[in-house]
């Protein structure tokens, strides 16, 4: 068994925990939503210094890995964002293109698929909703509230599976 399979896990979600999406809400704000200049935006996200402060320090007891609800689809311009902004390395689990279950579910089932395998130390996400089900489920978590909410981030996470 290598050492990086012997350590725990700290689980981190991206946007409004890491990357600060308030530059792109407005996106989400009109009708119909704008998905594609909402996703095309997300390389121009400012860090979030708190978000990152604390994967680089979970990284010297835990392997960080990201847990998102941004489609498949996103992944180079997620990866480029990460390595970018100073992140630890870790694999990035996302939403499959066109799964519109709400954030909570799917990222349930990934914690869950996870700890089957490895402790989960942490998980580190804003959604309310995500942390209460993980929380339920007997998961550690750390609630991201460094960021400013957004209810249209919370409409599209919840209501139409999107983010």
């Amino acid at each position: 068994m290598t050492d990086s399979a012997r350590r725990p896990l700290a689980v981190f979600d991206l946007d409004n925990t890491l990357a600060d999406t308030a530059h792109r809400q407005r996106f989400l704000e009109r009708r119909p939503r704008d998905w594609d200049a909402f996703f095309a935006a997300a390389p121009h996200d400012p860090p979030l210094a708190e978000g990152i402060a604390l994967a680089v320090e979970s990284a010297a007891a835990c392997e960080v890995v990201y847990l998102t609800g941004r489609p498949e689809r996103c992944r180079r311009d997620t990866l480029e964002w990460l390595a970018a902004h100073g992140c630890p390395e870790g694999r990035v689990y996302m939403r499959r293109d066109g799964d519109r279950r709400p954030a909570r579910r799917t990222k349930l089932e990934i914690l869950r698929r996870l700890a089957r395998a490895r402790e989960v130390r942490v998980l580190v996400d804003d959604d309310p909703q995500v942390c209460d089900d993980a929380e339920h489920a007997g998961f550690a978590v750390v609630r991201a509230t460094w960021a400013t909410p957004s209810g249209a981030l919370r409409q599209a996470q919840e209501g139409e599976g999107r983010t």
